[in-house]
């Protein structure tokens, strides 16, 4: 497989998720509106630690999988497992994105208010921003 199909298709994974984190808050909003409770603030600082704790796996796995791909598809661009290692790397990158997302859904069906939840939402959406694919250039 070519570079280029192979980053369009990472880049389609990367809008759909990017639109599903915009629909996680939307469905939030609708269906928390008919939630009263209050929230439990362990739920609240378990997920806050393990969205710290994914922020940094996304770091390692760019420095382990991503990185290092790059690297060798600059030097040989028909490299398929390189290849394969990029886009699997990017894949990870994506879905621990995604979590973070997930948990702000979470939070808001938990009962917690939006004013509590929009960082896990803008967190998962501003990650995927960052973590666009890029071509290797040699």
């Amino acid at each position: 497989m070519a570079v280029g199909p192979a980053i369009r298709r990472v880049r389609q994974v990367q809008i759909a998720l990017l639109l599903s984190i915009a629909l996680y808050a939307a469905a939030g909003e609708i269906f928390a509106r008919g939630l009263a409770g209050d929230p439990a603030n362990t739920l609240f600082h378990a997920l806050s630690l393990a969205s710290i704790i994914i922020v940094g796996a996304t770091v390692v796995v760019r420095r382990t999988l991503v990185l290092p791909s790059e690297a060798l598809l600059k030097e040989r661009s028909d490299d398929s497992l390189a290849l394969a290692h990029w886009r699997t790397g990017y894949l990870l990158l994506y879905g621990l994105c995604e979590v973070l997302g997930l948990f702000g859904i979470i939070l808001r069906m938990a009962g917690f208010p939006l004013a509590n939840v929009w960082g896990f939402y803008l967190g998962g959406f501003l990650l995927l921003l960052l973590y666009s694919p890029r071509a290797p250039r040699s």
